[in-house]
């Protein structure tokens, strides 16, 4: 029943933030508070006995991994330098500081304090990416946010393991084994790589010559994840994480065998584990531990979120290409998660036990259980309901953008995203063909090769600044699930495709698997194609006071196919079956124009066109 419970109350919690619009996490950690401390419906200790901190190590260690598979190794080329500014320096200045405060503010031994200043400088992973997909930020600040919340995770856990074994085995319970520590340090890192190196080519080359049936991919993947990550730790204590960080990077980034399968189960499998993990944990908080937090634990976490944060940012960007914009918002996203959470209770629970501590236990570890889950509690809200007004206040973000995001890299398609980015509204190309991704960078347009319906597709694509989804492939069927696969993104408003080109009254009457039709009932991919094949080209064309819409259909005649009515304020309107907008003096539209067969010399003298070639 506890189980079943567990399982219910994890995928109830992420449904209703979902519906709430609210963080996750947050409503994870008031479910499990509520059935576990304050009702006292769920007790995990006895439930789980001696198997609740191997069950939490290897689901941290799996959800690492997936961490992992969506870092692309091409952003880390355009932001490698602030990354690893955030992961060196900001994570030592937040130790510094974050120990200190521990200290002098909330009583707790130098011992303590160390690990749990180690134990903060990990932010959240798995609240980052919600957060990011929420606010959507312009340029490169949402890729070093997702690198730092992976990359410090692992960083993070690391040293706050060195740090409690440095503790758990010296002599004196107060002081630290610093040598131990260092030499730690780098047999962790040494461990952790080669193993994470032999994990991916272990995994990969039996992959890459189809040695393997495509059922037994997603087994074969897990069992050599928690073998690497249990023969990691065997070696070298919690160099596991590193490992499987490092294994699913490689993977991800590897390009001879695909892997996008196995990134769309982890991806389940991770929130299944983030559920459950949240739910158990906080249901193991203690009632008498929660009503012993005073003033001075509140007053941690504020100090934590409005100095040590922006603090470390601001020391660790010196001297960087960082612009103050994007400098203000990192130091403003900074969510613990899961990985705090559970290292907290892991070394909580040893540092307090006598039986595994003797004469060495320390009772204040209990402390750490409460406060990291004040911290966690207080840095989601906060952020959660932060991040996107600040990131507008600052310009990363729009309340209203008007980008577009197309699905398609047909010559056609192109064409519309090179005049859409000359009326300097915001772009993103994705497309399965190379050759037409490469095409569309070296005209300037962002262009992402991939599945728009892979499951990792709305992590991999820069979205600040798109409100919208264009699909155009010459495939209806993709065109229809990119569609479903953005709708909670952008909203069904947000939706548009082109009118499948088969007839069929399934096709035509469900509503339910398509979005807004574009541009009238003649734009199906293959007219559209042709036409443009045929000498059509996209134009830009300017209204007046004396050259109005009526004017410039008139003028046009047939020939004319409008797509888009852009105002002077840049709000982009889409010609759609539900809208056919009039412009008014000031706007541009754009259009699909063809040329017609008679001789009239100035009959496109009022057309302004763009750069029409893909």
């Amino acid at each position: 029943m506890a189980l079943a419970t567990i399982a219910l109350l994890g995928a109830g919690a992420q449904w209703l933030a979902w519906r709430l619009r609210l963080p996750s996490i947050l409503v994870l950690l008031i479910t499990g508070l509520m059935v576990g401390p304050i009702l006292g419906f769920l007790d995990p200790e006895p439930l789980f006995a001696h198997w609740l901190h191997p069950l939490i190590s290897l689901a941290v260690g799996i959800i690492l991994f997936e961490g992992g598979l969506s870092l692309e190794l091409a952003e880390l080329r355009k932001i490698g330098p602030l990354v690893l500014r955030l992961c060196t320096l900001g994570v030592l200045a937040t130790w510094v500081m974050a120990t200190g405060l521990s200290h002098y503010l909330v009583d707790l031994p130098w011992n303590l304090s160390l690990l749990f200043g180690a134990i903060l400088t990990v932010t959240g992973p798995t609240v980052v990416g919600p957060l990011l997909n929420h606010v959507r930020p312009q340029g490169r600040v949402g890729w070093v946010a997702k690198w730092e919340g992976i990359v410090a995770d692992v960083i993070g856990a690391t040293l706050a393991v060195l740090v409690f074994h440095s503790i758990a085995h010296g002599a004196d319970p107060n002081e630290l084994d610093w040598s131990m520590t260092f030499m730690g340090s780098l047999k962790t890192l040494t461990v952790g790589t080669i193993a994470g190196l032999l994990g991916a080519v272990i995994l990969a080359v039996p992959l890459q010559r189809f040695w393997v049936p495509d059922s037994l991919h997603i087994p074969l993947t897990l069992g050599i994840l928690l073998a690497v990550f249990v023969g990691s730790d065997h070696l070298q204590h919690e160099s596991g994480l590193l490992a499987v960080t490092l294994m699913g990077f490689l993977l991800a980034n590897q390009k001879r065998t695909s892997i996008h399968h196995i990134i769309e189960f982890k991806e389940n499998l991770r929130t299944l584990l983030i559920a459950g993990l949240f739910v158990v944990l906080a249901a193991s908080v203690e009632v008498d531990a929660l009503l012993e937090l005073g003033w001075r634990e509140y007053a941690f976490v504020v100090i934590l979120i409005a100095v040590i944060r922006p603090a470390s940012v601001q020391l660790s960007m010196i001297g960087s290409d960082a612009n103050k914009p994007e400098r203000t918002f990192l130091s403003f996203l900074a969510p613990r998660g899961v990985v705090a959470a559970a290292i907290s209770a892991l070394f909580a629970a040893q540092l307090a036990d006598p039986v595994a501590m003797g004469d060495a236990v320390i009772p204040e570890a209990a402390r750490l259980v409460p406060l990291s889950f004040l911290v966690i509690v207080g840095t989601v809200g906060f952020y959660g309901l932060a991040a996107s007004p600040i990131a507008r206040r600052l310009g990363l973000a729009k309340a209203n953008p008007q980008g577009c995001l197309i699905i398609g890299g047909s010559p056609f398609v192109l064409a519309v995203a090179n005049a859409l980015r000359e009326l300097d509204l915001d772009v993103v190309l994705m497309d399965t063909n190379r050759e037409s991704m490469a095409k569309a960078r070296m005209q300037g347009i962002i262009g992402i090769w991939g599945s728009a319906i892979a499951s990792d597709s709305v992590d991999r694509l820069p979205l600040g600044g798109v409100g919208r989804i264009l699909a155009m492939t010459p495939n209806d069927e993709v065109n229809s699930l990119a569609g479903m696969h953005f709708r909670e993104l952008f909203g069904r408003a947000g939706v548009y495709q082109l009118r499948p080109s088969g007839i069929g009254a399934k096709q035509e009457t469900s509503g339910q698997l398509h979005g807004r039709y574009l541009f009238g009932e003649t734009a199906r991919f293959t007219e559209i194609d042709d036409r443009f094949d045929n000498g059509a080209r996209i134009t830009a064309t300017p209204l007046t006071q004396t050259f109005t819409f009526e004017h410039y259909l008139d003028h046009n005649s047939q020939s004319v196919l409008p797509l888009f009515r852009v105002s002077a304020e840049g709000q982009l309107t889409i010609f759609s079956d539900e809208a056919v907008p009039n412009g008014q003096a000031g706007d541009r539209i754009i259009a699909l124009v063809s040329p017609k067969p008679t001789n009239g010399g100035d009959q496109h003298a009022a057309n302004l066109p763009t750069q029409s070639e893909g």
